[in-house]
């Protein structure tokens, strides 16, 4: 059974900075593509990132981009370094795989395993 686990999520202040863990059991993460969302409070869930396997390439949505880093930690951990954190940033955070190798998409339809989430809120 594929499981994934997020960590890290917290409060945090205007501006600041935090770093998501998304760790894998049942599954070595770094063979698969591997996905970021969020979802605020009474909105829809939002693709932001995404690590292909192998060096194949990372993905960001323009709503994070230069401020939000996706990087493989070990074989079996995905980070993302969130920096320059804004109020708007506020939501639960999620990792999820659909197996393939390579980042096909940010849809979140296309994704067949996740993580329960780790809450972020950005305030002061």
């Amino acid at each position: 059974q594929v499981h994934l686990v997020e960590s890290g999520g917290g409060l945090v202040q205007p501006g600041g900075s935090l770093t998501l863990s998304c760790a894998g059991a049942g599954i070595t993460l770094d063979t698969y593509a591997i996905a970021w969302f969020r979802q605020a409070a009474g909105k829809e869930r939002e693709g932001i990132s995404c690590i292909s396997s192998r060096d194949r390439g990372t993905y960001y949505a323009d709503s994070v981009k230069d401020r939000f880093t996706i990087v493989r930690d070990s074989k079996n951990t995905v980070n993302l370094r969130l920096k320059s954190l804004r109020p708007e940033d506020t939501a639960v955070y999620y990792c999820a795989t659909d197996l393939l190798l390579t980042c096909e998409g940010l849809s979140p339809d296309q994704y067949e395993y996740w993580g329960r989430g780790t809450q972020v809120t950005v305030s002061a």
